[in-house]
């Protein structure tokens, strides 16, 4: 069974929506699954046997880049490269690695690969996802789906016998580097849940990018609170990532009056005529398929509603057409992120695993996403819905949660406004934060394992980085 992957345009979902795709092996159709799946990463797929489409070959276009990966946890610095080489080109082909070509060669993955598919094919700027790449890039697999370069960080990627992943595009020139996102990884974040720290947690999120909270002196703290906000608006940016696009705010609330201000941190595309505005909140802990699912959900349901009332009619869309020169979806997404101190008090232990500002870019780079408010309220009462940009919005959505931390029903007010809605159970309604540490916890020995397999690794690929660069400074 072959897997076709859409991922150019949101499409329609009937009420209630589908369950998402469940990934099986693209070799389904052969006798045995087991051996396929054992097949090298030299191995080249026939037509009909491509994990998806198309079969047959593309003619190679300098506009179309390759990525590929592990990409378990949808962290920003997954996100963070892809954005980079999308800059790179008009399309971006995105090659995710089985699981047992992750444990062959790196250890054991947290997600399982449809999770991880699931989270490639929410990010804005990635065009087609490709599962069961090959861990060692092959030119074949590049080549078949028309890409002529591939795109990695400033590190190296080592195989289990500690050769370069890249070996071979680099050696025929179609091989391009772009900086590696700092601070965070699927490594980091392991360790995190591991040893239960706490040192990522921010308290203002504020005074963070105006450089008044953090490590370091003055002058280091103000640098990073300025890489911070070029990286926020670089994440807001559309699926060319060249234009703007998402509206991000942050959200200070007054002790003093019931209520607060909303402050503007970049302009974005906001709602176009007769675009509702729905609202979504959360802390969006470790990004997970659960919050992607929950997402894509929201924006089928009202795409949906949008087909029952004649948004798609050939005359509705050429009036669009004619008013602003351009046609778009029905739906504009406001998603309010809460700060590390709300999570905490309701979760405790060193929840969240991800800090506001991590959150926040995972949730900036999901293409279901319109605009972004950092430090939104655990209740969004009346008067924090009135303060948002466009108002109280048409609809405030909430996904199945079998923990609430409060006897209180932080939707209270959404339900007497009449705008209260309700993502139903899908298969990855369990699939949140906290199920994601259990998985780690109960294999505790093999991450522990892989935690210290990465630190040898990282010794040998920085000797390859090493040679390179003698290489580099001898020609």
């Amino acid at each position: 069974m072959r897997l076709t992957v859409l991922t150019h345009d949101i499409e329609a979902v009937p009420t209630p929506p589908p369950p998402p795709i469940i990934l099986q092996s693209p070799y389904r159709s052969e006798a045995n699954v087991m051996a396929s799946l054992a097949k090298p990463d030299d191995w080249v797929p026939q037509p009909g046997e491509w994990p998806v489409d198309p079969q047959e070959d593309v003619p190679i276009s300098d506009e179309r880049i390759w990525v590929d990966g592990c990409f378990d946890f949808a962290h920003h610095g997954h996100a963070g490269a892809m954005l980079q080489a999308r800059r790179l080109g008009n399309e971006l082909l995105v090659g995710i690695h089985s699981d047992e070509a992750i444990r062959e060669h790196k250890g054991p993955t947290v997600m399982t690969l449809d999770e991880r598919v699931a989270a490639v094919s929410a990010c804005r700027w990635a065009t087609l996802p490709v599962p069961y790449a090959p861990y060692v890039t092959q030119l074949s697999w590049i080549t078949h789906y028309g890409a002529r370069y591939v795109v990695h960080g400033d590190d190296i990627t080592s195989d289990s016998s500690g050769e370069d992943c890249y070996r071979f595009v680099k050696a025929a020139e179609r091989f391009k580097v772009v900086k590696r996102t700092p601070g965070i990884s699927t490594t980091d974040l392991v360790g995190r849940m591991l040893l239960y720290t706490k040192t990522h947690f921010i308290r203002s999120f504020e005074a963070v990018l105006d450089g008044k909270e953090g490590s370091g002196s003055d002058e280091e703290r103000k640098v990073r609170g300025k890489e911070m906000k070029t990286r926020i608006a670089e994440y807001a940016s559309d699926a060319s990532g060249h234009n703007p696009w998402c509206e991000v705010c942050t959200w200070r609330a007054n002790v003093d009056v019931d209520g607060g201000e909303i402050s503007q941190m970049v302009a974005g595309r906001g709602p176009q005529p007769g675009q509702r505005v729905v609202y979504v909140d959360g802390g969006f802990d470790l990004f997970s398929s659960g919050h992607i699912e929950f997402l894509r959900r929201v924006v089928g349901t009202e795409l949906e509603r949008a087909r029952t009332s004649g948004w798609y009619d050939e005359q509705a869309t050429e009036k669009r057409k004619l008013e602003t020169e351009s046609d778009y979806e029905p739906v504009f997404v406001v998603a309010g992120v809460h700060d590390d101190e709300v999570i905490n008090r309701h979760k405790g232990v060193n929840y969240p695993i991800m800090n506001i500002f991590e959150r926040g870019l995972c949730v900036l780079q999901c293409k279901y996403i319109n605009a972004v408010v950092f430090s939104a309220p655990f209740a969004p009462v009346a008067s924090y819905l009135k303060a948002l940009p466009h108002g109280i919005p048409d609809a405030v959505y909430h996904g199945p949660t079998d923990f609430m931390p409060t006897e209180l029903d932080p939707y209270a007010d959404a339900r007497q406004l009449g705008i209260f809605c309700e993502i139903p159970h899908h298969p990855y309604s369990e699939i949140n934060a906290r199920q994601i540490v259990e998985r780690i916890l109960k294999n505790r020995s093999e991450f522990e394992a892989r935690q210290r397999a990465k630190g040898f690794k990282a010794e040998l690929e920085e000797k390859i980085l090493q040679q390179e660069a003698e290489q580099a400074t001898a020609i």
